[in-house]
């Protein structure tokens, strides 16, 4: 493997190029792991290709000088609208794996979502980005954990939870496992390391691995329930396709919900999640949206919040980055995005990201934004 940059080479100029520079520098399993997608990978390959089918009118003759990508998220306040989602095993990259993205986070202003599964502890990321955090959670088995890991993420300063509910049932991807291997043996969750192993489900001799098996230690809507009462920090749900979830999600008392497939590594029959978000954002009236899978340019997230949602979240991208030149790689990364939206803004008339809402979103048939 390739050694990580120092600097960042005029070729790297996209997240395309970056996708594409990205695999010299990491091994040949990791990559397997971190672009692989559940089944057939339909849904991955769904979430990108989806993008192109949307279209926004451009408009003249508009007031940009004045212009600001400033949004508000829960009770934040930050410089734009762009965000690092959770993403598990840094390590599988970059030795210093989360450190190093909580730096380009602090020098970039950006929001970061740290995951469960990181390969730092949260105490230690929440310390390189002096910004906003927050955290990722994963249900445990065994609530005690579950209502330790929400106590350490309250104490080390995070401000919201995002608790992932899409995932109830996920292997390993088919493209890992023709690799004959799963993730090397000093890849782990930092944040678990010292909580006990949970007992494997005892299942019957014609019982259903899946049913029986994983499906009776899943997460329940009482599960939620009670995290929503006993967290003092704002619950948002990451893993909404359906309305009708997101609806009842909200009843319920979370604060926010984050559209997304998973990054097609969940549900393998699962649509495209940009071809859901304008229903949701429907649905849900002037709740907190935000939306990830499939980002791969500032346009793409133009293209979201004209859409519906307040923030994009970006996953593969930022691994790829960190890959190449570590902090510096997903800070420029995140700058390449934070161009893109800006001139999109400004060619569509738009001199905040409220006003994006209001942009036209065609797909040769018919609109298909709210307004």
């Amino acid at each position: 493997m390739a050694q990580h940059l120092t600097h960042i080479p005029p070729e790297l100029a996209s997240l395309a190029d970056y996708e594409q520079f990205a695999e010299q520098f990491i091994d040949p399993v990791a990559w397997a792991y971190i672009q692989g997608g559940s089944g057939d990978e339909r849904a991955l390959q769904n979430n990108c290709n989806a993008f192109a089918k949307y279209q926004c009118l451009p408009s003249l003759l508009r007031p940009c000088g004045e212009g600001t990508t400033e949004v508000r998220l829960i009770d934040t306040v930050l410089k734009h609208p762009i965000v690092l989602a959770p993403v598990a095993y840094q390590k599988l990259v970059h030795d210093l794996a989360e450190i190093e993205t909580a730096r380009a986070a602090d020098a970039t202003d950006s929001l970061m979502v740290s995951s469960t599964l990181a390969s730092v502890p949260m105490e230690e990321v929440a310390t390189h980005n002096t910004g906003t955090n927050w955290f990722q959670l994963y249900f445990q088995p065994d609530r005690d954990i579950t209502q330790d890991l929400v106590a350490r993420a309250e104490a080390s300063g995070f401000s919201a939870l995002m608790v992932t509910l899409d995932a109830p049932v996920q292997t390993f991807s088919r493209r890992l496992m023709r690799k004959g291997s799963g993730l090397p043996a000093d890849i782990t969750a930092a944040n678990l390391i010292n909580y006990a192993q949970p007992r494997p489900v005892e299942i019957g001799q014609h019982e259903s691995r899946v049913f029986q098996g994983v499906m009776r230690k899943a997460p329940t809507l009482a599960d939620l329930e009670w995290l929503i009462n006993y967290s003092k920090l704002p619950v948002i749900v990451k893993g909404v396709l359906n309305p009708d979830d997101a609806e009842r999600l909200l009843g319920c008392g979370v604060s926010g919900i984050v559209v997304s497939n998973h990054g097609g590594r969940a549900f393998a029959a699962a649509p495209a999640a940009i071809d859901c978000l304008s229903a949701i954002r429907e649905r849900v009236g002037d709740a907190c949206v935000l939306f990830d899978s499939g980002v791969r340019s500032g346009y793409d997230v133009f293209k979201a919040l004209a859409l519906g949602a307040d923030a994009v979240m970006i996953g593969r991208p930022q691994v790829h980055a960190l890959a190449i030149a570590g902090a510096l790689g997903v800070a420029h990364m995140l700058q390449l995005l934070r161009d893109e939206l800006e001139v999109a803004m400004a060619m569509a008339g738009c001199a905040t990201i409220d006003e994006i809402k209001r942009v036209p979103v065609w797909t040769g048939d018919d609109y298909v934004n709210r307004n």
